[in-house]
Protein backbone atom coordinates (compact mmCIF):
# COMPACT_ATOMS: atom_id res chain seq x y z
CA UNK A 1 0.00 0.00 0.00
CA UNK A 2 2.28 2.35 1.19
CA UNK A 3 5.02 1.24 -1.88
CA UNK A 4 1.95 2.46 -4.32
CA UNK A 5 1.78 5.43 -2.70
CA UNK A 6 5.55 6.35 -3.30
CA UNK A 7 5.01 5.27 -6.77
CA UNK A 8 2.20 7.72 -7.03
CA UNK A 9 3.82 10.73 -5.34
CA UNK A 10 6.50 10.90 -7.79
CA UNK A 11 4.59 10.10 -10.47
CA UNK A 12 2.79 13.11 -9.23
CA UNK A 13 5.81 15.44 -9.11
CA UNK A 14 6.66 14.12 -12.75
CA UNK A 15 3.91 14.96 -13.81
CA UNK A 16 4.21 18.51 -12.88
CA UNK A 17 7.37 18.74 -13.76
CA UNK A 18 6.57 17.64 -17.36
CA UNK A 19 3.69 19.95 -17.58
CA UNK A 20 5.86 22.70 -16.40
CA UNK A 21 8.69 21.99 -18.08
CA UNK A 22 6.13 22.06 -21.84
CA UNK A 23 4.97 25.55 -20.86
CA UNK A 24 8.16 27.09 -20.80
CA UNK A 25 9.14 25.54 -24.04
CA UNK A 26 5.56 26.25 -25.82
CA UNK A 27 6.62 30.29 -24.89
CA UNK A 28 7.43 32.44 -27.76
CA UNK A 29 11.53 32.44 -28.21
CA UNK A 30 11.98 36.05 -26.71
CA UNK A 31 10.35 34.69 -23.82
CA UNK A 32 11.64 30.91 -22.83
CA UNK A 33 14.16 30.95 -20.47
CA UNK A 34 15.15 34.72 -21.31
CA UNK A 35 17.85 34.67 -17.78
CA UNK A 36 19.42 31.77 -19.25
CA UNK A 37 19.58 33.24 -22.65
CA UNK A 38 21.08 36.71 -21.48
CA UNK A 39 23.89 34.06 -20.05
CA UNK A 40 24.11 32.04 -23.13
CA UNK A 41 24.45 34.95 -24.73
CA UNK A 42 27.20 37.10 -22.68
CA UNK A 43 29.38 33.77 -22.73
CA UNK A 44 29.26 34.01 -26.56
CA UNK A 45 29.92 37.78 -26.73
CA UNK A 46 33.61 38.92 -27.86
CA UNK A 47 33.57 42.17 -26.76
CA UNK A 48 33.25 43.27 -22.87
CA UNK A 49 31.40 41.12 -20.93
CA UNK A 50 29.63 44.25 -19.17
CA UNK A 51 28.99 45.53 -22.39
CA UNK A 52 26.89 42.62 -23.58
CA UNK A 53 22.94 43.15 -23.78
CA UNK A 54 21.17 40.41 -25.15
CA UNK A 55 18.19 40.78 -28.10
CA UNK A 56 15.34 41.52 -24.88
CA UNK A 57 17.54 44.24 -23.41
CA UNK A 58 18.87 42.14 -20.84
CA UNK A 59 22.28 42.85 -19.37
CA UNK A 60 24.95 39.86 -17.47
CA UNK A 61 24.40 41.11 -14.24
CA UNK A 62 26.21 38.75 -11.63
CA UNK A 63 30.24 38.93 -11.05
CA UNK A 64 32.62 37.60 -13.46
CA UNK A 65 33.32 33.91 -11.75
CA UNK A 66 29.77 33.30 -12.97
CA UNK A 67 31.04 33.59 -16.28
CA UNK A 68 33.65 31.23 -15.72
CA UNK A 69 30.97 28.71 -14.59
CA UNK A 70 29.08 29.99 -17.97
CA UNK A 71 31.36 29.95 -20.44
CA UNK A 72 31.42 25.70 -20.54
CA UNK A 73 28.17 25.09 -20.58
CA UNK A 74 27.64 27.49 -23.59
CA UNK A 75 29.89 24.88 -25.90
CA UNK A 76 26.36 23.32 -25.80
CA UNK A 77 23.61 24.16 -28.73
CA UNK A 78 21.27 26.37 -26.62
CA UNK A 79 18.40 24.12 -26.76
CA UNK A 80 20.03 21.40 -25.35
CA UNK A 81 21.09 23.79 -22.88
CA UNK A 82 17.87 24.68 -22.10
CA UNK A 83 16.75 21.40 -21.94
CA UNK A 84 19.32 19.85 -19.28
CA UNK A 85 18.40 23.26 -17.16
CA UNK A 86 14.48 22.74 -17.30
CA UNK A 87 15.92 18.97 -16.14
CA UNK A 88 18.98 20.57 -13.61
CA UNK A 89 16.29 22.99 -11.95
CA UNK A 90 13.87 19.62 -11.02
CA UNK A 91 16.99 17.40 -9.90
CA UNK A 92 17.60 20.67 -7.25
CA UNK A 93 14.16 20.74 -6.45
CA UNK A 94 14.59 17.63 -5.07
CA UNK A 95 17.87 17.71 -3.34
CA UNK A 96 16.80 20.60 -1.62
CA UNK A 97 13.51 18.75 -0.46
CA UNK A 98 15.39 16.18 0.23
CA UNK A 99 17.57 18.33 2.74
CA UNK A 100 14.46 20.29 4.20
CA UNK A 101 12.72 17.33 5.11
CA UNK A 102 15.73 15.10 6.39
CA UNK A 103 17.00 17.40 8.45
CA UNK A 104 13.86 18.92 10.12
CA UNK A 105 12.79 16.13 12.05
CA UNK A 106 11.35 14.02 9.29
CA UNK A 107 14.19 10.94 9.22
CA UNK A 108 14.51 9.10 5.11
CA UNK A 109 16.32 6.97 6.50
CA UNK A 110 14.91 3.04 7.88
CA UNK A 111 17.23 2.68 10.38
CA UNK A 112 16.30 5.94 11.95
CA UNK A 113 12.39 5.21 11.17
CA UNK A 114 12.79 2.20 12.42
CA UNK A 115 14.07 3.72 15.78
CA UNK A 116 11.69 6.36 15.90
CA UNK A 117 8.86 3.60 15.46
CA UNK A 118 10.15 1.45 19.11
CA UNK A 119 10.82 4.63 20.73
CA UNK A 120 7.31 5.63 20.34
CA UNK A 121 5.05 5.72 23.34
CA UNK A 122 2.08 7.36 22.95
CA UNK A 123 0.38 5.49 20.19
CA UNK A 124 1.29 4.36 16.23
CA UNK A 125 3.85 6.38 14.52
CA UNK A 126 2.87 9.32 12.39
CA UNK A 127 3.28 7.98 8.67
CA UNK A 128 5.80 10.35 7.50
CA UNK A 129 8.09 9.22 9.93
CA UNK A 130 7.95 6.04 8.76
CA UNK A 131 10.72 4.94 5.78
CA UNK A 132 7.92 4.61 3.23
CA UNK A 133 5.95 7.57 4.50
CA UNK A 134 9.42 9.67 4.53
CA UNK A 135 9.71 9.09 0.93
CA UNK A 136 6.58 10.35 0.29
CA UNK A 137 6.57 13.21 2.13
CA UNK A 138 9.50 14.41 0.05
CA UNK A 139 8.03 13.43 -3.26
CA UNK A 140 4.79 16.09 -2.03
CA UNK A 141 7.31 18.44 -0.61
CA UNK A 142 9.26 18.79 -3.98
CA UNK A 143 5.57 19.09 -5.48
CA UNK A 144 4.65 21.50 -3.83
CA UNK A 145 8.45 23.69 -4.05
CA UNK A 146 7.73 23.01 -7.76
CA UNK A 147 4.13 24.53 -8.14
CA UNK A 148 5.30 27.45 -6.11
CA UNK A 149 5.70 30.98 -8.01
CA UNK A 150 9.55 30.91 -7.06
CA UNK A 151 10.58 27.68 -8.52
CA UNK A 152 7.96 28.12 -11.74
CA UNK A 153 10.10 31.69 -12.13
CA UNK A 154 13.54 29.95 -11.67
CA UNK A 155 11.59 27.51 -14.65
CA UNK A 156 10.38 29.89 -16.63
CA UNK A 157 13.93 32.19 -17.13
CA UNK A 158 16.40 29.45 -16.82
CA UNK A 159 17.44 31.00 -13.66
CA UNK A 160 20.72 30.44 -11.46
CA UNK A 161 18.67 31.49 -8.38
CA UNK A 162 17.35 27.61 -7.17
CA UNK A 163 21.31 26.24 -7.38
CA UNK A 164 22.48 29.57 -5.10
CA UNK A 165 19.78 28.07 -2.61
CA UNK A 166 20.57 24.55 -2.66
CA UNK A 167 24.39 25.41 -2.16
CA UNK A 168 23.67 27.82 0.84
CA UNK A 169 21.08 25.43 1.87
CA UNK A 170 23.38 22.07 2.15
CA UNK A 171 26.23 24.05 3.35
CA UNK A 172 25.05 26.10 6.10
CA UNK A 173 22.46 23.12 7.01
CA UNK A 174 25.37 20.97 7.68
CA UNK A 175 24.76 18.55 5.25
CA UNK A 176 28.07 18.10 3.80
CA UNK A 177 31.08 17.08 5.90
CA UNK A 178 32.53 19.14 9.02
CA UNK A 179 35.66 20.01 6.80
CA UNK A 180 34.22 21.21 3.82
CA UNK A 181 31.35 22.97 5.76
CA UNK A 182 31.60 26.85 4.26
CA UNK A 183 33.23 26.40 0.94
CA UNK A 184 29.81 25.97 -0.85
CA UNK A 185 28.77 29.47 0.70
CA UNK A 186 31.84 31.19 -1.04
CA UNK A 187 31.34 29.63 -4.19
CA UNK A 188 27.45 30.67 -4.16
CA UNK A 189 28.99 34.18 -3.41
CA UNK A 190 31.01 34.52 -5.95
CA UNK A 191 28.33 33.88 -8.28
CA UNK A 192 25.65 36.23 -6.69
CA UNK A 193 26.52 37.96 -3.33
CA UNK A 194 23.69 37.51 -1.38
CA UNK A 195 24.81 34.34 0.23
CA UNK A 196 27.58 36.58 1.66
CA UNK A 197 25.34 36.92 4.89
CA UNK A 198 25.73 33.46 5.50
CA UNK A 199 29.27 34.26 6.89
CA UNK A 200 27.95 37.16 9.14
CA UNK A 201 25.69 33.64 10.57
CA UNK A 202 28.42 31.81 10.50
CA UNK A 203 30.29 34.22 12.62
CA UNK A 204 27.23 34.98 14.92
CA UNK A 205 27.03 31.09 15.62
CA UNK A 206 30.64 31.13 16.14
CA UNK A 207 31.07 28.93 12.75
CA UNK A 208 34.39 30.34 13.01
CA UNK A 209 36.14 27.89 11.12
CA UNK A 210 33.04 27.63 8.21
CA UNK A 211 33.11 31.91 7.85
CA UNK A 212 36.97 31.38 6.99
CA UNK A 213 36.64 28.86 4.81
CA UNK A 214 33.38 30.94 3.32
CA UNK A 215 35.57 33.96 2.80
CA UNK A 216 38.50 31.77 1.15
CA UNK A 217 36.05 30.00 -1.14
CA UNK A 218 34.91 33.41 -2.01
CA UNK A 219 37.71 35.13 -2.50
CA UNK A 220 39.48 32.11 -4.68
CA UNK A 221 36.58 32.16 -6.88
CA UNK A 222 37.10 36.02 -7.58
CA UNK A 223 41.18 35.46 -7.93
CA UNK A 224 39.84 32.82 -10.32
CA UNK A 225 38.03 35.15 -12.29
CA UNK A 226 40.52 37.71 -12.44
CA UNK A 227 43.17 35.61 -13.83
CA UNK A 228 40.87 34.79 -16.48
CA UNK A 229 39.22 37.74 -16.94
CA UNK A 230 40.85 40.65 -15.71
CA UNK A 231 39.18 43.29 -17.08
CA UNK A 232 35.83 42.35 -16.61
CA UNK A 233 36.74 41.80 -12.90
CA UNK A 234 38.52 45.35 -12.50
CA UNK A 235 35.03 46.96 -14.27
CA UNK A 236 32.67 45.15 -12.04
CA UNK A 237 34.25 45.46 -8.14
CA UNK A 238 35.51 49.13 -9.16
CA UNK A 239 32.11 50.61 -9.87
CA UNK A 240 29.58 47.70 -12.16
CA UNK A 241 28.45 45.93 -8.80
CA UNK A 242 26.50 49.21 -7.56
CA UNK A 243 25.01 50.16 -10.63
CA UNK A 244 21.78 48.59 -9.94
CA UNK A 245 19.56 50.52 -12.29
CA UNK A 246 21.03 47.58 -14.92
CA UNK A 247 19.07 45.34 -13.61
CA UNK A 248 15.80 46.46 -14.37
CA UNK A 249 12.56 48.96 -12.38
CA UNK A 250 13.44 48.07 -8.50
CA UNK A 251 10.01 49.34 -7.52
CA UNK A 252 8.72 46.92 -9.54
CA UNK A 253 6.21 44.10 -8.29
CA UNK A 254 8.38 41.50 -8.74
CA UNK A 255 10.93 42.72 -6.36
CA UNK A 256 9.88 41.65 -3.24
CA UNK A 257 12.68 42.49 -0.75
CA UNK A 258 11.90 45.65 1.95
CA UNK A 259 14.00 48.42 -0.22
CA UNK A 260 11.38 46.83 -3.12
CA UNK A 261 8.49 48.10 -1.20
CA UNK A 262 9.66 51.29 0.37
CA UNK A 263 10.18 52.22 -3.24
CA UNK A 264 6.35 51.33 -3.39
CA UNK A 265 5.35 53.03 -0.26
CA UNK A 266 6.89 56.38 -1.89
CA UNK A 267 9.19 57.44 0.15
CA UNK A 268 11.35 60.46 0.04
CA UNK A 269 14.51 59.65 -2.35
CA UNK A 270 16.37 61.39 0.63
CA UNK A 271 14.53 59.53 3.86
CA UNK A 272 14.54 55.90 1.90
CA UNK A 273 18.21 54.89 2.34
CA UNK A 274 17.88 55.52 6.18
CA UNK A 275 14.28 53.96 6.51
CA UNK A 276 15.78 50.97 4.60
CA UNK A 277 19.32 50.44 7.03
CA UNK A 278 17.24 50.86 9.67
CA UNK A 279 14.96 48.07 8.64
CA UNK A 280 16.92 45.89 7.74
CA UNK A 281 19.44 46.17 10.82
CA UNK A 282 16.68 45.16 12.67
CA UNK A 283 15.03 42.21 10.45
CA UNK A 284 18.50 40.82 9.93
CA UNK A 285 19.88 41.15 13.13
CA UNK A 286 16.60 39.43 14.51
CA UNK A 287 16.66 36.45 12.12
CA UNK A 288 20.71 35.92 12.77
CA UNK A 289 19.74 35.51 16.55
CA UNK A 290 17.18 32.98 16.18
CA UNK A 291 19.33 31.34 13.39
CA UNK A 292 22.02 30.91 16.05
CA UNK A 293 19.70 29.91 18.65
CA UNK A 294 18.38 27.72 16.11
CA UNK A 295 21.94 26.09 15.32
CA UNK A 296 22.86 25.72 19.30
CA UNK A 297 19.94 23.54 19.33
CA UNK A 298 20.67 21.44 16.79
CA UNK A 299 17.99 22.61 13.89
CA UNK A 300 20.90 23.48 11.30
CA UNK A 301 18.92 23.16 8.51
CA UNK A 302 15.85 25.77 10.12
CA UNK A 303 18.68 28.08 10.91
CA UNK A 304 20.11 27.99 7.59
CA UNK A 305 16.42 29.11 5.81
CA UNK A 306 15.94 31.48 8.11
CA UNK A 307 19.26 33.65 6.89
CA UNK A 308 18.15 32.61 3.60
CA UNK A 309 14.87 34.81 4.60
CA UNK A 310 16.95 37.44 5.38
CA UNK A 311 18.84 37.63 2.43
CA UNK A 312 15.70 37.76 0.72
CA UNK A 313 14.47 40.76 2.83
CA UNK A 314 17.68 42.71 2.49
CA UNK A 315 19.23 42.65 -0.69
CA UNK A 316 17.97 45.59 -2.68
CA UNK A 317 16.88 43.42 -5.42
CA UNK A 318 14.77 40.63 -4.99
CA UNK A 319 12.74 38.81 -8.02
CA UNK A 320 10.27 36.13 -7.52
CA UNK A 321 12.75 33.51 -8.76
CA UNK A 322 15.21 34.63 -5.88
CA UNK A 323 12.34 33.84 -2.97
CA UNK A 324 12.71 30.35 -2.90
CA UNK A 325 13.64 30.47 0.53
CA UNK A 326 10.14 31.92 1.84
CA UNK A 327 8.53 28.79 0.30
CA UNK A 328 11.04 26.85 2.57
CA UNK A 329 10.15 29.03 5.60
CA UNK A 330 6.54 28.38 4.74
CA UNK A 331 7.09 24.24 4.79
CA UNK A 332 9.07 24.38 7.73
CA UNK A 333 6.41 26.28 9.84
CA UNK A 334 4.04 23.76 8.20
CA UNK A 335 5.95 21.28 9.67
CA UNK A 336 6.47 22.90 13.20
CA UNK A 337 4.10 22.06 16.56
CA UNK A 338 1.46 24.42 17.33
CA UNK A 339 -2.22 24.85 15.06
CA UNK A 340 -0.98 28.62 14.77
CA UNK A 341 2.82 28.11 13.43
CA UNK A 342 1.16 25.45 10.87
CA UNK A 343 -1.81 27.99 9.86
CA UNK A 344 0.78 29.98 9.17
CA UNK A 345 2.46 28.16 7.35
CA UNK A 346 -0.14 26.85 5.24
CA UNK A 347 -1.52 30.59 4.50
CA UNK A 348 2.66 31.53 3.67
CA UNK A 349 2.38 28.90 0.71
CA UNK A 350 -0.76 30.32 -0.49
CA UNK A 351 0.77 33.81 -0.72
CA UNK A 352 4.05 32.17 -2.40
CA UNK A 353 2.12 30.04 -4.68
CA UNK A 354 -0.90 32.64 -5.58
CA UNK A 355 -0.36 36.17 -6.89
CA UNK A 356 -2.81 38.30 -4.24
CA UNK A 357 -2.65 41.05 -5.93
CA UNK A 358 -4.05 39.07 -9.20
CA UNK A 359 -6.34 36.87 -7.97
CA UNK A 360 -8.31 39.49 -5.03
CA UNK A 361 -7.99 42.27 -7.85
CA UNK A 362 -12.22 42.44 -7.71
CA UNK A 363 -11.98 42.91 -4.08
CA UNK A 364 -9.07 45.60 -3.89
CA UNK A 365 -11.28 48.62 -3.52
CA UNK A 366 -8.83 50.90 -1.58
CA UNK A 367 -5.51 51.30 -3.10
CA UNK A 368 -3.91 50.41 0.49
CA UNK A 369 -5.73 47.05 0.53
CA UNK A 370 -4.19 46.84 -2.94
CA UNK A 371 -1.11 47.59 -1.81
CA UNK A 372 -1.10 45.40 1.13
CA UNK A 373 -2.35 42.18 -1.16
CA UNK A 374 0.32 43.29 -4.10
CA UNK A 375 3.13 43.03 -0.96
CA UNK A 376 1.49 40.16 0.64
CA UNK A 377 5.05 38.13 0.24
CA UNK A 378 7.39 40.85 1.81
CA UNK A 379 5.11 41.00 4.56
CA UNK A 380 5.31 37.69 4.78
CA UNK A 381 8.78 37.44 5.11
CA UNK A 382 9.49 40.22 7.37
CA UNK A 383 7.11 38.40 9.53
CA UNK A 384 9.23 34.93 9.61
CA UNK A 385 12.56 37.07 9.91
CA UNK A 386 10.94 38.95 13.13
CA UNK A 387 9.44 36.15 14.51
CA UNK A 388 12.17 33.55 13.49
CA UNK A 389 9.49 30.10 13.43
CA UNK A 390 8.07 31.24 16.65
CA UNK A 391 11.33 31.88 18.30
CA UNK A 392 10.14 35.52 19.14
CA UNK A 393 6.91 35.96 18.80
CA UNK A 394 5.45 32.87 19.68
CA UNK A 395 3.89 32.57 23.19
CA UNK A 396 2.60 29.82 25.35
CA UNK A 397 -1.45 30.32 25.06
CA UNK A 398 -1.89 30.24 28.47
CA UNK A 399 -3.09 32.75 31.68
CA UNK A 400 -1.38 35.77 31.19
CA UNK A 401 1.05 34.92 28.37
CA UNK A 402 -2.30 34.57 26.45
CA UNK A 403 -2.94 38.27 26.77
CA UNK A 404 -0.03 39.36 25.46
CA UNK A 405 -0.41 37.14 22.43
CA UNK A 406 -3.34 38.29 22.21
CA UNK A 407 -2.60 41.86 22.14
CA UNK A 408 0.47 41.56 19.70
CA UNK A 409 -2.07 39.67 17.71
CA UNK A 410 -4.57 42.72 17.72
CA UNK A 411 -1.85 45.08 17.40
CA UNK A 412 -0.87 43.77 14.39
CA UNK A 413 -4.06 43.01 12.48
CA UNK A 414 -5.00 46.97 13.13
CA UNK A 415 -2.05 48.26 11.70
CA UNK A 416 -2.73 45.30 8.32
CA UNK A 417 -5.93 47.41 8.69
CA UNK A 418 -4.66 50.83 8.82
CA UNK A 419 -2.08 50.33 5.81
CA UNK A 420 -5.10 48.51 3.77
CA UNK A 421 -7.12 51.40 4.08
CA UNK A 422 -5.21 54.52 3.74
CA UNK A 423 -4.98 56.00 0.50
CA UNK A 424 -1.35 55.72 -0.60
CA UNK A 425 0.62 58.12 -2.67
CA UNK A 426 1.24 58.09 -6.38
CA UNK A 427 4.41 56.28 -5.66
CA UNK A 428 2.66 53.53 -4.46
CA UNK A 429 1.62 52.07 -7.82
CA UNK A 430 4.75 50.61 -9.27
CA UNK A 431 3.29 49.47 -12.72
CA UNK A 432 2.76 53.72 -13.50
CA UNK A 433 4.46 54.60 -16.76
CA UNK A 434 3.51 56.89 -19.35
CA UNK A 435 4.84 56.23 -22.49
CA UNK A 436 7.04 58.40 -24.62
CA UNK A 437 7.93 58.89 -28.48
CA UNK A 438 10.35 55.64 -28.36
CA UNK A 439 7.35 53.82 -27.69
CA UNK A 440 4.89 55.09 -30.13
CA UNK A 441 5.47 52.07 -32.74
CA UNK A 442 4.73 49.45 -29.96
CA UNK A 443 0.94 47.85 -30.76
CA UNK A 444 1.29 46.82 -27.04
CA UNK A 445 0.88 50.31 -25.37
CA UNK A 446 -0.68 52.49 -28.76
CA UNK A 447 -3.35 50.74 -29.91
CA UNK A 448 -6.06 52.98 -30.10
CA UNK A 449 -6.22 53.81 -33.74
CA UNK A 450 -9.12 56.73 -33.06
CA UNK A 451 -9.03 60.16 -34.07
CA UNK A 452 -10.13 63.71 -31.25
CA UNK A 453 -13.79 64.24 -31.42
CA UNK A 454 -15.32 67.59 -31.20
CA UNK A 455 -16.70 68.37 -28.24
CA UNK A 456 -14.70 66.34 -26.31
CA UNK A 457 -11.18 67.39 -25.04
CA UNK A 458 -9.79 63.55 -24.72
CA UNK A 459 -10.80 60.18 -26.01
CA UNK A 460 -9.36 57.05 -25.20
CA UNK A 461 -10.16 53.27 -24.45
CA UNK A 462 -8.89 50.87 -21.94
CA UNK A 463 -6.84 47.60 -22.43
CA UNK A 464 -7.15 45.54 -19.19
CA UNK A 465 -4.40 42.76 -18.40
CA UNK A 466 -4.01 40.53 -15.60
CA UNK A 467 -1.76 42.96 -13.70
CA UNK A 468 -2.13 46.44 -15.05
CA UNK A 469 -4.43 48.34 -17.18
CA UNK A 470 -3.64 50.46 -19.96
CA UNK A 471 -4.93 53.60 -21.42
CA UNK A 472 -4.55 54.90 -24.59
CA UNK A 473 -6.16 57.90 -26.84
CA UNK A 474 -6.17 60.95 -28.30
CA UNK A 475 -6.50 64.70 -27.16
CA UNK A 476 -8.11 68.05 -29.00
CA UNK A 477 -6.16 70.68 -29.95
CA UNK A 478 -7.64 72.85 -26.48
CA UNK A 479 -5.25 69.97 -24.40
CA UNK A 480 -2.35 71.46 -23.47
CA UNK A 481 -1.38 68.64 -20.99
CA UNK A 482 -2.39 65.87 -19.13
CA UNK A 483 -1.69 64.27 -15.46
CA UNK A 484 -2.77 61.21 -14.12
CA UNK A 485 -3.29 60.37 -9.94
CA UNK A 486 -3.28 57.01 -8.88
CA UNK A 487 -4.63 57.45 -5.56
CA UNK A 488 -6.50 60.46 -3.37
CA UNK A 489 -3.54 62.55 -1.96
CA UNK A 490 -0.52 61.45 -4.28
CA UNK A 491 1.03 63.51 -6.55
CA UNK A 492 -0.06 64.05 -10.43
CA UNK A 493 1.96 62.72 -12.63
CA UNK A 494 2.34 64.27 -16.37
CA UNK A 495 1.47 62.27 -19.50
CA UNK A 496 3.60 63.65 -22.64
CA UNK A 497 1.45 64.11 -25.19
CA UNK A 498 2.76 62.40 -28.35
CA UNK A 499 2.36 63.62 -32.08
CA UNK A 500 1.54 60.12 -33.92
CA UNK A 501 0.44 62.12 -37.19
CA UNK A 502 -0.07 65.13 -38.13
CA UNK A 503 -2.78 66.77 -36.39
CA UNK A 504 -3.50 63.52 -34.11
CA UNK A 505 -1.81 63.75 -30.39
CA UNK A 506 -1.98 60.57 -28.90
CA UNK A 507 -0.73 59.43 -25.09
CA UNK A 508 -0.53 56.27 -23.21
CA UNK A 509 0.29 54.93 -19.98
CA UNK A 510 -0.49 51.93 -17.83
CA UNK A 511 -1.15 51.82 -14.02
CA UNK A 512 -1.92 48.64 -11.71
CA UNK A 513 -5.78 49.84 -11.29
CA UNK A 514 -7.91 52.37 -11.80
CA UNK A 515 -10.46 52.18 -9.01
CA UNK A 516 -9.07 55.38 -7.68
CA UNK A 517 -7.14 57.05 -10.78
CA UNK A 518 -7.78 60.75 -11.54
CA UNK A 519 -7.40 61.62 -15.48
CA UNK A 520 -7.25 65.44 -15.79
CA UNK A 521 -6.47 67.28 -18.95
CA UNK A 522 -5.17 70.82 -18.72
CA UNK A 523 -5.68 73.83 -21.43
CA UNK A 524 -2.17 76.23 -21.83
CA UNK A 525 -2.83 78.13 -18.61
CA UNK A 526 -2.72 74.93 -16.95
CA UNK A 527 -6.28 75.14 -15.58
CA UNK A 528 -8.38 71.67 -15.35
CA UNK A 529 -10.57 71.79 -18.32
CA UNK A 530 -12.04 67.82 -18.18
CA UNK A 531 -11.72 65.46 -15.52
CA UNK A 532 -12.46 61.60 -15.55
CA UNK A 533 -12.87 59.44 -13.01
CA UNK A 534 -14.36 56.15 -11.90
CA UNK A 535 -12.55 54.86 -15.25
CA UNK A 536 -12.92 51.47 -13.43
Amino acid sequence: MFERRVVAAWAAFGGIAAVSAALVWRRPDPQRLSDLHIYYGAAKFDGPLYDYVAENGGPFTYPPFAMVLFRPLSLLPEATLGLLWLAMTCVAVIAIARTVTRRTGNPLDEQTAAQSAAQSADGPTPWFRTPVGARVLVAVVASALLVSAPVQSNLRFGQVSIFIVLLALVDAGQVVPARFRGILVGVAAAIKLTPLLFVVYFLVARRYKDAARAGAAFVACAGIAAALMPGASVRYWGGTIFQTSRIGDLASLGNQSVHGMLLRVGLDPATLPVVWAALIAAICGAALLRARQLHLHGEPVRAAVLVGCATVAASPVSWTHHQVWTVLAAMVLVAAEGAGRRAAGVALLVVMTVSLGVALRGVAVYPGWQFTLENARTLGLVAVCVAGFGGVAAVKLRTARFRVARRVAVGFAAGLAVLALTPLPAGADPTFKAYSADDLTNPRYFYFTGTPVAGQPVTFAIRREKTKVRVNGVVGAEVAGLRYTSAPGGAARGIPLLEAEPGVRTFSFRSASLAHGRLEALDAAGQVTATFTNLA
